[in-house]
C-alpha cells in the first residue's frame, strides 16, 4: 500500500485527485495539504510514501517545498503534479529533489501509473516534458553538471525511458512475458505491468510488438 501525501492549493483539483486515487487498492491517501509550509510540515510528520507535489503554492512553492521535504527525509517520494512546463521549472523540480512529473492534462490511468511507479523507486516523466526536457538537452548539449544527471536518468534515448523501462524493453524484445520480466529484474508483476505500461506510452504505440518493432528500428536495444 503506497501512502501519499497530497500538497494543492485548488480545492477541485485537491478533492478530485484525492478521489481518483483512492479507488485504487494499492494507494492510500494520508493526508493533504493547502499550501507548502503546511505540506513539509506534514510530509516530514505523517513520512508519507509519496508525495505529489504542486508547483504554485502559497508560502513557499512547490519546488522549495520539495528542497525541504528532501534535504530531512530523502526517503520520500515527491511527484510533481502541476500544469507548468516551462523548462526552468522542470530543471529546478528534479534539481530540488523530484522524483517524477507529470501534468495535470495527464490521464488517471497515466497519474495512477506514476504514483506507483515513482513509489517503487522508478522515476517518471510525463511524454510531454520528456519533449522539453529533451529538446533543450539536445540544444544545449549538456555533458555535465545537474542537468547531465537528468539526462542520465532519462536513460539517455529520445524518448524519455528510464533505466529500468529500457530493462524492461530489452526483455519484452527478448520475448519474455510480464511474469518472466518480474522474476529476471526481481520486481513484482504489478511494477512490470506498469513499466511496460509506460514504455508503451512512451514510445507512442499499443501493443508489445510494435514496441520491439521501435526499439529495434530506434537502436534503442
Amino acid at each position: 500500500m503506497v501512502k501519499v501525501l497530497i500538497i494543492e492549493d485548488q480545492d477541485m483539483a485537491r478533492v478530485a485527485l484525492s478521489v481518483v486515487l483512492s479507488k485504487n487498492p494499492n494507494i492510500e491517501i494520508t493526508d493533504m495539504a493547502v499550501d507548502g509550509q503546511e505540506g513539509v510540515d506534514k510530509a516530514l510528520a505523517i513520512k508519507p510514501d509519496l508525495v505529489i507535489m504542486d508547483i504554485g503554492l502559497p508560502t513557499i512553492d512547490g519546488i522549495e517545498a520539495t528542497r525541504l521535504i528532501k534535504e530531512k527525509n530523502p526517503e520520500i517520494k515527491v511527484l510533481m503534479y502541476t500544469s507548468r512546463e516551462d523548462e526552468n521549472d522542470i530543471f529546478d523540480a528534479f534539481q530540488a529533489g523530484a522524483d517524477g512529473y507529470i501534468t495535470k492534462g495527464a490521464t488517471v490511468e497515466q497519474t495512477i501509473s506514476a504514483v506507483l511507479a515513482v513509489s517503487e523507486g522508478t522515476g517518471w516523466l510525463d511524454p510531454a516534458i520528456a519533449k522539453v526536457v529533451l529538446t533543450n538537452i539536445r540544444r544545449t548539449n549538456v555533458t555535465e553538471g545537474r542537468r547531465g544527471e537528468i539526462n542520465y536518468k532519462l536513460g539517455k534515448n529520445l524518448y524519455g525511458l528510464t533505466e529500468r523501462e529500457m530493462d524492461v524493453l530489452a526483455l519484452i524484445v527478448d520475448g519474455l512475458t510480464n511474469p518472466q520480466i518480474a522474476d529476471k529484474l526481481c520486481i513484482t508483476i504489478s511494477t512490470t505491468k506498469t513499466h511496460v505500461h509506460s514504455i508503451l506510452q512512451k514510445l507512442y504505440v499499443r501493443t508489445r510488438a510494435k514496441a520491439t518493432a521501435m526499439a529495434m528500428k530506434e537502436g534503442l536495444v
